[in-house]
């Protein structure tokens, strides 16, 4: 297995639907839009792809999808997380056939386990495959975090476990990650607001929902940390802050399907039991993309 580098941004892909069903059209025409915009990754089926509510067969055809119009241009994380390891590992089995480069698992959901229930968990998906694992801590959807005693555990076990989205919020978890874990282990955030504390405190890039319609200046955010121009990446921040907040307004993804859909890429259509956004809300969001210039 080649370490991969991870470093950049990454966006986690939303799944457009038409009339209920998976909208394949638009679907490929959002994953070249990233590509032409210069990202550095795309992650299909996470949480932005609405993955609970995906049938396995459209789960796996967003996926090959993603891999078919990627066509090695770009990274393609796969999101294979399940409460279910047994699931968890059929998903991520099937991510690596269909020719994905790495896989993003995230903790188990509801079931709570302990510690040791995680380390196995993770384990067992790792133990299954040979392309690259990123565990996904994000304790708001989950109900746990994944310990960082847990984390490091899976790195010294697993040689493929090589990366961690880490959506817990706060910064003091990142420096106890990076103090931690080898230096060869990739922090990502997964929070567009916290990209530039994270990657100072030693994150390497981020796994983006704003990136879905700025692909080019959330790269270029990454980029510039990445090669030294504060001054750039912090004029991006400060720039992209109120999208950044209004993206979550409402849950993840309805906010940047809205957004989406108000430039045409595709329209705003969520499952159940995710719904449309409350118009004075969709208000707040379309003034500031409209103050961005992004409609």
């Amino acid at each position: 297995m080649s370490t991969l580098s991870f470093a950049g941004a990454h966006t986690a892909l939303v799944t457009p639907f038409k009339d209920g069903a998976l909208d394949e059209l638009a679907l490929t025409a959002l994953i070249e839009s990233q590509i032409q915009g210069g990202i550095a990754g795309i992650v299909p089926v996470g949480t932005t792809g609405e993955s609970p509510t995906l049938s396995h067969e459209e789960h796996r055809r967003v996926i090959e999808i993603a891999v078919k119009v990627a066509a090695k241009r770009v990274m393609v994380i796969a999101g294979t997380g399940s409460n279910a390891t047994s699931e968890a590992v059929e998903l991520t089995v099937e991510a690596e056939k269909l020719g994905a480069d790495a896989a993003l698992v995230v903790a188990p959901y509801y079931n709570k386990p302990s510690p040791e229930g995680l380390y196995r968990h993770f384990k067992k998906v790792a133990d299954a495959v040979t392309i690259p694992i990123l565990l996904y801590s994000i304790p708001g959807r989950c109900g746990i975090e994944i310990p960082v005693s847990v984390v490091a555990r899976l790195a010294a076990d697993c040689p493929n476990v090589v990366a961690i989205k880490e959506a817990g919020g706060t910064l003091e978890r990142v420096h106890e990650l990076r103090a931690a874990l080898p230096e060869s282990f990739q922090i990502l955030s997964g929070d567009d607001a916290l990209t530039l504390p994270f990657m100072a405190a030693g994150g390497v890039g981020v796994i983006s929902v704003a990136s879905n319609i700025i692909p080019a200046d959330v790269e270029e955010l990454v980029q510039s940390f990445l090669r030294g121009d504060l001054s750039k990446t912090e004029e991006l921040h400060a720039k992209y802050t109120p999208l950044f907040h209004d993206l979550f307004i409402e849950p993840n993804p309805v906010p940047i399907k809205t957004a989406l859909a108000a430039k045409g890429v595709c329209q705003d259509d969520v499952r159940l039991p995710l719904c449309e956004m409350s118009q004075s809300n969709k208000d707040i969001l379309l003034n500031t993309l409209e103050l961005l210039k992004l409609i």
